[in-house]
């Protein structure tokens, strides 16, 4: 092996680094936007699960898909309007939230094996997994940091005690998950702190 071979993976390996690094800042700015830009992130994702359904019933007439990778994909697109129908609150025990991850499955399946037996090229395998399987559960993946943040409507505890308001007493029982949390945990662990000079 030549040293411009041997250069060449050490410059994958970097390329791999800044690939991963690019992937989590894009990630944690779109999840700040969906927490900062709540209702108006329930209204893109609400169009997208409509334009996906709207791919699905062109499928139709236009692919040979199956009747039950076309119905499963419109099925699992219904269930996420359902799981919107909360936005910015989703359960994870919920009946929606549960079968949307269990509809995701079932049709990677069916794509799998229709993909295995058809003949498609890897574009057009890759649009029917990025737009029609991946896209809306990634943007609900997105915004599950939303529901961290998001102000009480009603006082959680009765009575308070002494001096908490509910805003207070929110944010201080409430442990929160999501994914602004894991990125502010990682940047914390990871990350080197610098320390600030005064002078």
């Amino acid at each position: 092996m030549s040293f411009l071979g041997l250069l060449s993976y050490l410059s994958f390996l970097i390329q791999i680094c800044f690939f991963t690094v690019s992937i989590a800042a894009g990630l944690y700015y779109l999840a700040e936007l969906v927490e900062e830009f709540t209702v108006t992130a329930k209204k893109i994702i609400s169009w997208i699960v409509i334009l996906t359904t709207f791919i699905y019933l062109t499928f139709i007439f236009t692919e040979n898909f199956s009747w039950l990778m076309i119905g499963c994909g419109i099925f699992a697109q219904g269930v996420h309007g359902l799981i919107l129908k909360n936005f910015p609150y989703i359960k994870f025990l919920s009946i929606q939230f549960l079968s949307g991850v269990i509809l995701l499955l079932v049709n990677h399946y069916f794509a799998f094996v229709y993909f295995q037996q058809n003949y498609h090229t890897f574009s057009e395998v890759m649009a029917y997994f990025t737009l029609c399987l991946w896209l809306v559960p990634f943007a609900l993946f997105i915004s599950l940091s939303a529901n961290d943040n998001v102000l009480p409507t009603s006082n959680e505890r009765t009575p308070l005690l002494r001096d908490n308001d509910v805003v207070t007493n929110y944010f201080s029982s409430k442990k929160k998950l999501g994914l602004l949390t894991l990125f502010d945990y990682a940047k914390d662990s990871i990350l080197p702190q610098r320390n600030k000079k005064s002078f």
